[in-house]
This record gives C-alpha cells, structure tokens and sequence, in this order.
C-alpha cells in the first residue's frame, strides 16, 4: 500500500478494505473538493474528476452519507484525469449541522479531521453562545477542538477574551493572532502537525481565507477587503476545500455559516455544562427540568451568581433543541420504517400478480 501522499491515511481506512478483492479493482482517494454530485479526488497517482456510481447513488438512503470533502473513497480511474467513486468508507470523525430551515436532515461540513479550528474575531463577531454549540458538535464528532481569536490588532484587551473562553472551556487551547500585523501566525503554524488533518469554521468575515493564505504563504484563496463600517471581511470562501500546506499538514476551508443547528449526536448537552451537570445531583426531583422547579440547586446557583444567567440561558436552549432533536428523529424514523413496509408490501402484491397471471 502507497503512502497516499500522506493524505492522513491510517489504520482505520486501512483495515476497512480487503487487500485480496477490492484492491484489484479500486484505489483509495480522499475527496479534496465537493461541488454538488461532482468531485475533485486526490491520491499518490494525481487528481481525479470523478462522479459517484449509479449504485452507490441509488443505494444510499441518506444524502449525508454521499461523499464529502474530507471523506476517504474508492474510486476506479477510466480514463486521463477521470473517476468513478465506489464506495465511501467509514469516517473516523464529522461535524455535522442540521440543514437550515424546516427541513429535518443532517448537512456533514467536513469529515476525518482531527482539528477543529473555530474561529471568531475580536468584534462583535464574538459570540460565547455560538462558541458553545461549535464545541458541543466538536466533542459529539470525535474532534479536538481549537479557539482561533482573529483581528487582535482590533482590540487592546486580547486578555479579556481568552479569560471569557476559559471560564466555560478552561482546557481549550486558543490562539491569538492578526492577518495585519501577522501576530500568532507563526506559533498557530508550529502546531500543523504533518499528516493531520485541520478544518476552519466560523461565520463569513472573521478572516479564514486570509489566514489560510498567510499559513501557506501565497494567495491561493480569494479574499476582499475589510468593510470600515463594522471591521469585518466581505464573505469569499463558497466551497469547502483540502489545501496541502508545505509541511504536509492538511486544511480544509469552509464556507461561513450564518447559523449553526444542532444535530443528533450519542452525546448529551449536560456533557457540554460540567458545572450544570455536578449541581443537578442537588435537586429536589430527580426529573427536575431546572425552568421553575421549587428545589432546583440550578435555579439557586443563579440566584446566587455562580452561574450567569446568560451560561444558563443558553443550557435550556440547547437542551430544549436537543429533545426536538430526539423527538423529531423518533417520527422521522417510524416514517421511513412505515414507507419501506409499504413499498415491500407493495412488491409482494406485483409478485402474486404477475404468478397469478402466469399460472392462470
């Protein structure tokens, strides 16, 4: 087995393929740039073009399981430059969203990263709350999660932020840097580690495309400039992409996202609020929902100051999209069930048709 350029190949994609068949007919390739059902594939033998296989189009019953960029495929090669994408191996990690609106379905950002860099500028951009659910998606998809501070050169009171982030997420590592003046670029640089994987998330304008410029060294992503009125970069990224930096460290950009949903996870809010977490064992009930409950130790640590009204705020909001979360999976789920047992009920009755007729 190559080495794939050290396109974070491991074990774990390793041993999901069967050296004695599925390599005598595929290579593995990771998805490096997603464009609606067409795809840009890399590995040791150059980029591929590719499409997804009828098969594994009609096969798959939920969309979010279509290959994504960040995603390890196998994929035959038919012709110069040209690929058919097969199969879609499992992800180690994802963070994932669900779909804005009203539809209930889950949008995969990016997948098989290890790093998470969340990103947020010095500016009103700064937003603990938004913070929160970045983390909680993070932790739920098996990713490590970095604090990216942009725009210091913005800003006098670079402390006052970390210390806010601490508060709530003390063992999460931060950086603090400016594209302008180039602070912090070098220490976020000496933490690529070669043949890990880094994805950027935040919302448009906190400088993601500029930072990733300045971390390669050249201007490969497009950027605009700064709007005076309110400090923030005109949104330029429109397609998540794998950049390959010098040192084989691997990044992925993402478009900026005006809002971020939760989506189902094994994990619970309460994993998320350590502090909500110890104080529920104090309650008076056991099913305390902690909103007006005489006897809530919650209630009483807000009162009392030891947990902001706006931590808490925000706990009962998550928790209350987490359980129409659950709610909604539960329905969704007796659907499809009840949809397929109509379908294959249907094909026995075509079944018994056809050999009625025939045997008639």
């Amino acid at each position: 087995m190559c080495n794939h350029l050290n396109l974070g190949w491991n074990e774990f994609f390793q041993n999901q393929i069967d050296n004695d068949t599925e390599l005598k007919f595929f290579r593995p390739a990771r998805v490096i740039i997603e464009n609606k059902n067409r795809y840009l594939v890399l590995n040791e033998l150059g980029e591929f073009e590719a499409e997804i296989s009828g098969k594994l189009m009609f096969t798959t019953d939920n969309p979010a399981q279509l290959p994504k960029v960040g995603d390890w495929v196998l994929i035959v090669i038919y012709d110069e430059g040209k690929a058919i994408i097969h199969k879609v191996l499992d992800r180690k990690t994802v963070f994932s969203r669900k779909t804005s609106g009203l539809k209930f379905s889950e949008q995969v950002i990016v997948s098989n990263i290890d790093y998470l860099f969340i990103v947020q500028s010095c500016n009103d951009n700064f937003n603990l709350r938004r913070l929160e659910r970045y983390l909680f998606m993070a932790d739920a998809g098996g990713i490590t999660p970095v604090m990216i501070l942009s725009k210091t050169d913005l800003v006098d009171n670079i402390d006052d932020y970390k210390n806010q982030i601490s508060k709530i997420y003390p063992q999460l590592v931060t950086f603090a840097l400016s594209n302008v003046n180039k602070t912090g670029i070098t220490q976020l640089n000496d933490f690529l580690i070669p043949n890990k994987t880094y994805a950027f998330v935040g919302s448009s304008g906190t400088g993601k495309s500029t930072l990733i410029n300045n971390l390669i060294g050249y201007d490969l992503q497009k950027t605009n400039e700064i709007r005076q009125k309110d400090d923030r970069g005109k949104h330029t990224t429109t397609k998540r992409e794998l950049i390959i930096l010098p040192n084989n460290a691997l990044l992925i950009d993402t478009p900026g996202m005006r809002e971020f949903h939760l989506w189902k996870t094994e994990t619970s809010v309460e994993d998320m609020f350590s502090e909500i977490e110890e104080l529920e064992q104090n309650c008076k009930y056991s099913d305390c929902k902690h909103i007006n409950e005489k006897g809530c130790a919650i209630i009483a640590a807000v009162n009392e100051g030891l947990i902001s009204k706006e931590r808490y705020n925000s706990f009962l909001k998550l928790k209350k999209e987490e359980e129409y979360i659950e709610l909604k999976d539960d329905k969704t789920f007796l659907l499809q069930r009840k949809d397929k047992l109509k379908k294959r009920s249907k094909i026995i009755k075509d079944y018994f048709k056809i050999t009625d007729k025939y045997n008639s």
